[in-house]
């Protein structure tokens, strides 16, 4: 399978201050544990610290990629054919689509912290997904990247 015209991968990270209030949960769980005494206090630092940090790691786990003609984000694998029109999504038209426009059949990869998105059409008729709703910090990226994916799927088919 080949690799397609224009590789697109982001991994939805957590940002910033998360690895920071992973920091604070760990002084925080120091501070419970200071009556016990040195040790304890910085077992408490150590591993609150570590199991925050391991919490937002996971919570940012997530990748989008187009590769080899499909669509993978997060566990979903779709076949660039099977999509259609894309729509690019600022910060308020987002909000939107996550809560009132939401339809409860579409596929969300959603991270609050991400503000941007990009809504893709799901034109299998087999597929009873409407849509999918990507958070993406780069949608006009990610867009480019399905089109180019479609464009040489179509080509290679030909």
């Amino acid at each position: 399978m080949q690799l397609s015209a224009q590789p697109y991968e982001e991994r939805l990270t957590a940002p910033r201050s998360w690895w920071l209030i992973s920091l604070l949960m760990g002084i925080s769980c120091a501070l419970v544990l200071l009556p016990f005494g040195t040790l304890p206090m910085l077992g408490g630092l150590v591993g609150g610290t570590a199991a925050s940090a391991v919490v937002a790691s996971s919570y940012g786990s997530p990748r989008i990629r187009v590769v080899g003609g499909l669509l993978i984000a997060g566990e979903a694998k779709i076949p660039v054919t099977a999509l259609g029109e894309t729509e690019v999504l600022d910060a308020e038209e987002a909000r939107a689509w996550r809560t009132h426009k939401a339809d409860t059949r579409a596929f969300l990869l959603l991270r609050a912290y991400i503000p941007g998105a990009l809504r893709v059409i799901v034109t299998d008729p087999e597929d009873p997904t409407p849509y999918l709703y990507l958070s993406t910090r780069e949608p006009e990226r990610l867009a480019e990247a399905l089109r180019a994916a479609r464009a040489a799927v179509e080509a290679e088919a030909a």
